[in-house]
């Protein structure tokens, strides 16, 4: 199982951006049976759970720092998963990670997580 994160980039303030996640070495059968989440991590601190979806994506859980700005989503016919980000600010600067775990729900600690993508650089600036 890999996971290729893609989308980062440099924005403004206020922008908005789109993270993709493709989950490859599986069948869609098997993407299906994923938990799909999100995180970030800036230098000298902790990975920080961002937003998670459950396998057929009826429910998803953002963190409180992003609630209401960002979306997380996924299409299970092209094995990926997707971070919309709305109304970025300075403190969403950040290496995002997804992150994939074969269970059932919505998962928010990174050691559940058994397979991460390699991160993509957000940096946001005023």
């Amino acid at each position: 199982v890999q996971l290729q994160a893609s989308g980062g980039g440099p924005v403004q303030a206020g922008d908005s951006l789109t993270l993709s996640c493709v989950v490859s070495g599986v069948s869609i059968d098997t993407f299906k049976s994923l938990s799909m989440g999100w995180f970030r991590q800036v230098p000298g601190k902790e990975r920080e759970f961002v937003a998670g979806i459950n396998q057929n994506g009826d429910r998803t859980l953002p963190a409180d720092s992003v609630k209401g700005r960002f979306t997380i989503s996924r299409d299970n016919l092209k094995n990926s998963a997707f971070l919309h980000m709305t109304s970025l600010n300075l403190e969403d600067t950040a290496v995002y990670y997804c992150a994939a775990k074969a269970a059932l729900g919505i998962w928010t600690k990174e050691v559940f997580y058994t397979h991460w993508g390699q991160g993509t650089q957000v940096t946001v600036s005023s």
